[in-house]
């Protein structure tokens, strides 16, 4: 590994995202040997020369030209490479090719995938090459499912050490966010709904609350299918609503447990939630985001509906304004309780800018940085799992809070 050209590849620095991750790991000056990746040498020397005037030592970092369509270009590029950080999604249409190279080459890799399908062909398809090689391989490495995944970890990790105790009820409450959407995000989205209603199998999996356990047949089974309608949280005494990222979320915190032999507690269960206030307006408000989202979904599915929707969305490349990104931010509360009582917990997980975007640039960012500047077994791994502590306290130097509070009530 030592001897490899360069210690990090950006793959799709020109999309928008990439364009993102770029800037920050130029600001960043990590002391890694950088280069850029992707198809078009003429727009990656333009982004180059975009970076370089505000970091002008970004002027040297070399430029890698691949295809996803080639697997020849990709396995050359991950022989030289310590670790690929790929922005280019939808991975399930654009990604498999890029992660067997990698697994091939024992080469460290992270993405921004939301697809619970692409993980699945993953595990299925690339991971025993991956523990073969000593590539670790760590999907979903932005706001799709860092903040969850480690919040999860650091919670039972708090009630293991200051109470000796594992955790029972947990869920995720989205209290507050803004940002905006990206053609990219929304790309995926249409892509499994796509996968879905072509295929029972698919559907099958994306219903399975356990779709990413390395072993199906010992899971405890706490959790049931995804919750579908709006309740009343009594601990923060507001209306709330499925949060639509928690289908992926929640299989990489259930995935993490099973990895960690179910270290969070055998009465662990886990699930995710948006808040929309409280008394009428607020139950209202949730479930008329319910509805939305329902519709959406079932527009996604139909292709007369979902033709339109392509028209109506932003495109492939297109994302917030700067302006949108720098005023975006997000406040996540955590909240469980442990097996045999004692005090709530509660996790604080903030962010500062749009969280998809801002502080998603930033989450893959550490998740490189880190996966370069440590070791561990090769697999399909979860950032709680692959990296843990030290990518938390990496992204809390960054800027982003990650703390536990004990409390009578979660409110805040």
């Amino acid at each position: 590994m030592n001897t490899r050209k360069h210690d990090l590849v950006l793959w799709g620095a020109t999309g928008f995202t990439g364009t993102l991750v770029a800037e920050y790991l130029a600001a960043a000056q990590t002391g890694l040997s950088l280069a850029l990746g992707g198809r078009s040498e003429k727009k990656l020397l333009a982004l180059r020369e975009e970076v370089a005037k505000k970091e002008p030592a970004f002027a040297n970092v070399p430029i890698v030209i691949g295809d996803a369509s080639d697997p020849a270009s990709l396995r050359k590029l991950a022989e030289n490479t310590r670790v690929i950080l790929s922005t280019v999604g939808p991975y399930w249409e654009h990604g498999k090719e890029l992660a067997r190279a990698a697994a091939l080459s024992g080469t460290d890799y992270c993405d921004l995938t939301g697809e619970t399908t692409f993980w699945r062909w993953l595990l299925d398809n690339v991971e025993a090459d991956a523990k073969r090689t000593g590539a670790r391989l760590v999907p979903s490495a932005g706001f799709d499912s860092i903040p969850s995944d480690l919040g999860v970890k650091m919670l039972a990790d708090y009630a293991r050490d200051q109470h000796g105790k594992k955790l029972a009820q947990t869920r995720l409450v989205m209290l507050r966010s803004k940002g905006g959407v990206s053609g990219g995000t929304l790309a995926s989205a249409l892509g499994i709904a796509d996968l879905a209603r072509k295929d029972p199998s698919v559907r099958k999996l994306l219903r399975d609350p356990y779709a990413l356990s390395p072993d199906r047949t010992r899971e405890l089974s706490n959790d049931g299918p995804d919750p579908m309608s709006v309740r009343h949280d009594t601990d923060f005494d507001v209306w709330t609503a499925p949060f639509v990222m928690g289908a992926i979320n929640t299989r990489v915190v259930r995935r993490s447990n099973a990895l960690l032999n179910h270290a969070y507690g055998t009465g662990f269960s886990y699930a995710e939630w948006m808040s929309f206030g409280p008394g009428a307006r607020g139950y209202a408000t949730a479930a008329a985001a319910n509805v939305a989202l329902v519709a959406f979904l079932g527009a996604a599915v139909l292709p007369p509906t979902r033709a339109l929707l392509q028209r109506m969305l932003p495109g492939s490349g297109e994302g917030p304004s700067e302006s949108v990104r720098n005023s975006g931010f997000f406040k996540i509360a955590i909240v469980a309780r442990m097996e045999g009582g004692g005090p709530l917990l509660v996790a604080r997980v903030e962010g500062k800018k749009d969280p998809g975007y801002g502080e998603t640039a930033k989450m893959i960012s550490e998740t490189a940085i880190a996966l370069a500047s440590t070791k561990g077994e090769g697999g399909v791994w979860t950032t709680a799992t692959a990296l843990g502590d030290n990518l938390l306290h990496r992204l809390q130097k960054a800027g982003m809070t990650f703390l536990v509070e004990e409390r009578e009530s979660a409110s805040m």
